[in-house]
């Protein structure tokens, strides 16, 4: 696994994009940046287990290297059923259809996994029993994340079950001062220096806005979803599981 050392070097002063330098570090950054990683995924495999239906489709939106269609893979039980990751980032894309041809080659039996360059917004969703949105709400406008979030109600089945993971903020505001700085502090002790957390926060700005987590379950159950609650949260990240 190749070694996160993005802001390492002298800031370029640009936004946060998925480029072929962040692609190359990506599962590096996530492990040493998203406290509760690993067990989301975890998580998406169990979930697929439960609730994946026979003859249906998962979504992976958002995809990046395609860790949770990998994950969805993984635990589907049912016959039939197709896995459609969807990102927008060339780069992400290249890498991610390495993986997965190498997975799939690796077990030629699970579910097929098709890997698409493509933008989420526009994305037909059709007889899906699981979405997931792992990370990935956070960077669409927030003018543009209501239809999102109706978009894949659509596109569920009843009984359906969508999983978002997102970063939040807290609404108050001493609460949220605590979290930052646990979380900077998670970071420091996966050895990213304080110039490294600096630069990437600064470069975050305006590219990944998060919201409160009342906000999403609002919008959760305004979409549609009979019910929405949050299984699993570590500092301010946090994983929804939504039902249609």
């Amino acid at each position: 696994m190749a070694r996160d050392t993005v802001y390492r070097t002298e800031d370029p002063g640009e936004p946060f994009r998925f480029n072929d330098e962040v692609a190359a570090v990506f599962p590096d950054m996530l492990r040493r940046s998203i406290p509760g990683y690993a067990t989301s995924l975890e998580a998406i495999g169990s979930l697929a287990a439960r609730y994946v239906r026979d003859g249906s489709n998962c979504y992976d939106l958002g995809c990046s290297l395609g860790a949770a269609s990998l994950a969805m893979r993984q635990g589907i039980r049912a016959k039939g059923c197709r896995i459609t990751a969807i990102d927008n980032a060339p780069a992400m894309i290249e890498r991610c259809r390495s993986i997965v041809r190498e997975e799939c080659l690796r077990d030629p039996a699970a579910s097929p996994v098709d890997v698409i360059e493509g933008d989420i917004r526009e994305a037909g969703l059709t007889n899906a029993s699981m979405v997931v949105l792992n990370y990935t709400l956070q960077f669409l406008p927030l003018a543009q994340r209501d239809a999102m979030i109706r978009r894949v109600f659509d596109g569920l089945n009843d009984g359906g079950l969508l999983v978002l993971s997102e970063k939040v903020v807290d609404p108050d505001p001493a609460m949220e001062a605590l979290l930052v700085e646990l979380h900077h502090e998670h970071k420091r002790r996966n050895e990213y220096s304080a110039l490294e957390i600096s630069r990437k926060r600064a470069a975050l700005e305006n590219v990944l806005i998060p919201e409160t987590v009342d906000k999403h379950r609002d919008r959760l159950l305004r979409a549609g979803f009979s019910s929405a609650a949050v299984w699993l949260r570590y500092f301010n990240f946090v994983s929804i599981i939504a039902i249609r």
